[in-house]
């Protein structure tokens, strides 16, 4: 199976509902996940297994200040932005318990209050940029956890244009989340230890290979 963002073939780019459909019907093994970037489906590996610890040290503090009626999660739901034909599958989101009563396959973007995303070299360019401006239309607040630039970065205020405020912080620093969570969030537990070389260079590698895709 892929080790890196691999594009795979769909209905004609554009045409978001047929799309959509495509990705809900993909067989995709675990561990892996699909969604919709910039009118194609694509299928990339779930997060890292090193990823985990600051995965949980992040959920556990969320929970204690999500907004009343909201669950935070890891599990690979696919939340739609229509107005931009997207289709993500956050690393972690915040959102309203509601949003999952129904029986389809995804959720309402609009029903998020906050998402994180934790980038790899393979897929750090979507995170800060497809994602950047997706999100910065709708969620509250956004928090990107650069793995490799070993910081934090809050952004909030959403706006027809994108999100109107940005923060950020190396890990092992306080970051303040702004509201509706409104809290001082301890990033010492996200701090990596080091890669190998070897590591760093199959990360470069399936980065290019992923942008060039």
């Amino acid at each position: 199976m892929i080790e890196r963002p691999k594009t795979i073939e769909g209905p004609t780019p554009g045409d978001f509902e047929d799309m959509l459909r495509t990705v809900e019907e993909l067989d995709t093994p675990d561990g892996y996940k699909a969604e919709l970037i910039r009118g194609k489906i694509v299928v990339s590996p779930w997060s890292k297994l090193r990823y985990l610890r600051p995965m949980r040290k992040l959920r556990q503090q969320l929970e204690a200040h999500a907004p009343e009626g909201h669950i935070t999660e890891t599990s690979p739901f696919l939340f739609t932005f229509p107005h931009a034909g997207r289709g993500f599958g956050p690393d972690l989101f915040v959102a309203d318990e509601a949003a999952f009563e129904a029986d389809g396959r995804h959720a309402d973007g609009t029903a998020l209050s906050l998402v994180a995303e934790l980038t790899s070299e393979s897929t750090k360019d979507v995170d800060w940029l497809d994602k950047l401006d997706t999100y910065g239309r709708v969620v509250p607040v956004y928090l990107v956890l650069d793995m490799q630039a070993q910081e934090i970065s809050a952004l909030w205020g959403p706006s027809p244009k994108g999100y109107r405020s940005r923060t950020n912080v190396p890990f092992g620093r306080p970051l303040h989340v702004p509201a509706p969570f409104d809290f001082e969030l301890d990033t010492s537990g996200f701090v990596m230890p080091p890669k190998d070389e070897n590591e760093d260079e199959n990360e470069a590698e399936n980065g290019e290979a992923g942008a060039d895709q």
